[in-house]
């Protein structure tokens, strides 16, 4: 039953409110650091919010705060760890010749454009700037131009299809939820994605580079001076290609055999509950993937940079430290988030936008929108769109999948202080807020508005019914 003391705050728009000031005037104004300011706008929302007796509000706050923890601890601290090494070891140096020797370095944007649009698709988006962002940070070094453009590029080709090709398991669970066949929603998200990831992160970031350019910062335990001698090593003493490239394929690997072994049993083409399953959700779990992937590329490191047990074990505690920070930013933009969800901003104002009547694929990409920014999580926005408009479905007169992407398009939209994917991007590319607004959330807010529109095309030429 809802706290007495606080019926006049019985309308969820006003914790959201309240919440939106307190974190612009602590972050903004106050320029508090961002933990301490994000902690204490989740209190206010938690303090705000009817549902939540007054006395109860630290403990639901700090379970908030650990059960982010518990998704991303782990695997930021062993990123930190693969960030380290690969940059220091010359191993994130070698990478990037070997795309520039492909694409040229007047094209080394679309290079990891295609490196993130296909490993967020059995890879989480943020695992993915985990492992690619120390590339973008050596291109920068290399080249001296474009980090904005590779922030962009990196940000929006592992968010198309984290959003909307299976079986990422946002888009995964929301074709279930709206009967859509895996293959065709496959299909379809590729082509949705493609064309939403060049223009966010290709025509975007090369409008926004053009016009301003990020400088390299200490971040991840490396320092910029360090790459940009790293820049200058002959290829000869860097490692090898395959040495070098085996600390971020090593996880996809893993990571990508659960995925694979998950739909297979599904399909009861095995076990669901066989050996194989078993074994695959071991290894492909983040948590193991990304530290044996750590353990690789802090061998790598050790063998060339150290060879010193005290001082390899210095560097990776700084490495550690480093980790520790984007830890605590992160889990507190998803306590942000939950105190959001806890208020229950994002169903009041879905519920009143499906009443609306307008179109419904246009009403699908609405809601999921309002709840990401409402409450910070694309895959809460993806999940709860899906499950909003899977009842309304009987009326619509085109294939479900498009119904799919509209709501994996409205999710993408305008991430901001209550999403830890913004914070783990400003942490580990070492950008400001107000440059990761300009990159990330603006290329984001590109994306879901054009990838709408490639939706509404396409349903409109191709209704596959």
């Amino acid at each position: 039953m809802p706290n007495t003391r606080y019926m006049v705050l019985s309308n969820p728009l006003v914790p959201f409110a309240i919440g939106v000031i307190a974190v612009v005037l602590l972050l903004v104004w106050l320029k508090l650091p961002a933990f301490v300011g994000l902690i204490l706008a989740a209190m206010a929302i938690g303090i705000a919010t009817p549902e939540l007796a007054f006395e109860t509000v630290p403990e639901a706050l700090a379970e908030a705060f650990g059960e982010t923890m518990i998704d991303i601890g782990i695997p930021i601290l062993m990123a930190a760890i693969i960030g380290k090494c690969l940059m220091d070891s010359g191993a994130a140096e070698r990478v990037v010749r070997a795309f520039l020797s492909i694409t040229g370095e007047g094209n080394s944007e679309y290079a990891l454009l295609g490196s993130s649009y296909v490993l967020s698709i059995p890879v989480f988006f943020d695992n993915v700037f985990y492992l690619l962002a120390p590339l973008g940070r050596s291109m920068k070094a290399r080249t001296g131009v474009k980090y904005s453009l590779y922030i962009s590029v990196l940000a929006s080709g592992a968010l198309a299809t984290h959003m909307l090709v299976p079986p990422t398991p946002g888009p995964l669970a929301a074709a279930g939820s709206l009967g859509v066949d895996l293959g065709l929603a496959i299909l379809i998200g590729s082509m949705v994605a493609l064309p939403a990831s060049l223009l966010g992160g290709i025509v975007y970031g090369t409008f926004l580079h053009n016009r301003v350019d990020f400088p390299l910062r200490d971040a991840m335990g490396s320092t910029p001076e360090s790459l940009e001698e790293k820049a200058e090593t002959p290829v000869e003493q860097l490692p090898g290609l395959i040495e070098s490239s085996l600390p971020i394929a090593l996880p996809v690997v893993l990571i990508a055999s659960a995925t694979i072994a998950d739909a297979l049993a599904d399909q009861e083409l095995i076990p669901e509950e066989g050996a194989i399953v078993q074994f695959t959700t071991f290894v492909g779990d983040a948590n193991f993937a990304l530290t044996a992937a750590a353990l690789v590329a802090a061998y790598t490191f050790y063998r060339l940079e150290v060879q010193d047990r005290e001082l390899f074990n210095e560097e990776l505690t700084e490495a550690l430290k480093s980790g520790g920070n984007i830890i605590a930013i992160t889990a507190a933009g998803g306590t942000f988030g939950a105190m959001l969800a806890e208020a229950g901003v994002g169903e009041y104002i879905a519920e009143g936008l499906a009443a609306l009547g307008i179109s419904l694929l246009i009403a699908g990409w609405l809601i999921a929108a309002v709840i990401r920014v409402a409450q910070g999580s694309a895959t809460v926005a993806i999940l709860t769109g899906a499950a909003i408009m899977a009842p309304l479905l009987g009326t619509l007169t085109v294939n479900p999948v498009y119904m799919l992407m509209a709501v994996g398009c409205g999710g993408m939209i305008a991430p901001w202080y209550n999403d830890s994917g913004f914070w783990i991007i400003s942490e580990v590319a070492g950008i400001t807020q107000a440059e990761t607004f300009q990159t990330y959330s603006a290329s984001a807010t590109i994306m879901s508005v054009s990838g709408l529109l490639v939706v509404l095309v396409m349903s409109t030429i191709f209704p596959l019914v």
